[in-house]
């Protein structure tokens, strides 16, 4: 009798794989201006610091063999302890995202996220490790029509150079990118990007332990006080 071909074998751990984050500094004026309509600028960049540390904890919790963080700006108190710092390099965002990769690859499977979705799990990040054992590319979906993960097996540049950024379609764009280099490629859950008011109260209500939460709440009760104050 001929046997039968064995299934695919299933990792009995997680693969080794290694996380970078790419991320602006925290600083006043410079990060999240788009939540302007409720948040001063410092304000808004206390709500980035508090989601950038959300995601480079989660990214420690995580398995990985290296964690390296794509930075724009100067690292601060921020940064915790065994995570190794590059600069961004490159023009617009596509050029950016395939420098971190270029920058932070080590021969091993790489998987990518921003500063955007403080809801990140370590566990949404170990399934993304675990998506690259079995597939090419693994991808996160944002409720915006971008993407807040990616992942590739073998890191190219032009996987993502001439990605539309920022777009509604941009997500799209890079799964058919991704599928036009004849990649197999995993989905995983869509997530909220954080970009304007209504997404931090959303992201504040779905992960209430995070320390963005806490950030939101906190700014939120100071501006009670404030009203309460005044109209008093």
């Amino acid at each position: 009798m001929t046997p039968e071909p064995a299934a695919p074998a299933v990792p009995a751990v997680d693969p080794v794989v290694d996380l970078v984050v790419i991320a602006k500094e925290p600083a006043p004026g410079r990060v999240k201006t788009r939540l302007s309509s409720r948040y001063t600028p410092g304000e808004a960049a206390g709500l980035a610091e508090a989601a950038l540390r959300d995601a480079l904890a989660a990214g420690t919790a995580a398995p990985a063999g290296r964690r390296t963080l794509a930075l724009s700006g100067t690292p601060g108190p921020w940064l915790p302890d065994g995570v190794a710092v590059v600069a961004q390099r490159g023009g617009g965002l596509d050029e950016r995202l395939a420098a971190a990769f270029d920058d932070a690859y080590a021969g091993r499977p790489l998987v990518l996220i921003g500063m955007d979705t403080p809801q990140v799990t370590p566990a949404l990040l170990a399934e993304a490790g675990r998506g690259l054992a079995r597939r090419d590319a693994v991808l996160g979906p944002a409720s915006d029509g971008g993407f807040w993960l990616l992942g590739l097996r073998r890191p190219d540049a032009r996987l993502l150079r001439g990605v539309p950024m920022s777009t509604p379609r941009t997500g799209a764009a890079q799964l058919a990118r991704l599928h036009g280099a004849g990649l197999a490629v995993g989905l995983l859950p869509e997530l909220t990007d954080v970009d304007v008011p209504a997404d931090a109260d959303a992201v504040a209500e779905l992960a209430p332990a995070t320390r963005f939460a806490a950030a939101v709440r906190a700014l939120r009760a100071a501006r009670a006080e404030r009203e309460g104050v005044v109209s008093a």
